[in-house]
């Protein structure tokens, strides 16, 4: 069996058991109220100023996982409810986009490399599709087609690589913070933990489905040219 396929089919059963047990996790860390009372707003607003950063946003944005940085704008995005939460889900997320303003501010290398590959992401997820099915319709013809195709994909997958390094040094900078100001300790600082162990998990497994896919192709066209 191809092996595209068969980590796809692996990809598919560990995105789904990630999924629950991560959206699981959260949801139970959603109901434990932290002992220091802040919100995710202010826990963003506290590990910005110990950084010295001053120049980025912390604004609420509206939806369930929409959490992010955007460096181009320079603001850290909190859903509503993280944002306005005093649980320890809210500040283990908040402080986990911090983690990613705190890499920008010290330029951290496996960001400054992610950030420039974003055009030619967005590329490849405008045209990828199209240009694969096209790929396989032709390939009798010509394999330039899903060559391009595959080219395309490689991209958005090495996005997908780069972005495991990125997740996981912003959750341990996350979790340092939380720890040395004494926000979080012991059980508690434990069960954050955990919860940005499998936040950073779906970031694992979504890196996995997009290296199948690619093989996947890889080896439709190496059987052409074979």
């Amino acid at each position: 069996m191809n092996i595209g396929i068969i980590l796809g089919v692996i990809a598919m059963g560990l995105s789904w058991i990630v999924k629950k047990r991560f959206q699981s996790t959260m949801d139970k860390l959603s109901r434990i109220p932290t002992r220091s009372g802040m919100s995710g707003k202010e826990i963003a607003e506290s590990m910005l100023g110990e950084y010295g950063i001053a120049d980025v946003q912390i604004l609420s944005t509206r939806g369930m996982l929409t959490d992010h940085y955007n460096p181009a704008k320079r603001t850290v995005n909190l859903s509503e409810v993280v944002y306005a939460e005093r649980s320890i889900a809210a500040a283990a997320v908040s402080a986990h986009e911090c983690g990613h303003a705190v890499q920008h501010a010290t330029s951290y290398s496996f960001l400054r490399f992610r950030s420039g590959l974003v055009p030619v992401l967005n590329i490849a997820n405008r045209f990828a599709p199209f240009v694969l099915m096209g790929g396989i319709v032709l390939i009798e013809f010509s394999a330039l087609p899903l060559t391009i195709g595959v080219g395309l994909l490689a991209a958005s997958t090495l996005f997908s690589l780069i972005t495991l390094p990125v997740e996981f040094d912003a959750s341990r900078r996350a979790l340092a913070w939380l720890d040395d100001t004494g926000i979080m300790q012991g059980e508690e600082y434990e069960q954050a933990k955990k919860g940005l162990r499998w936040a950073a998990m779906t970031y694992v497994v979504a890196a996995l489905t997009s290296l199948a896919t690619l093989l996947y192709y890889v080896s439709i066209l190496m059987s052409r040219r074979n």
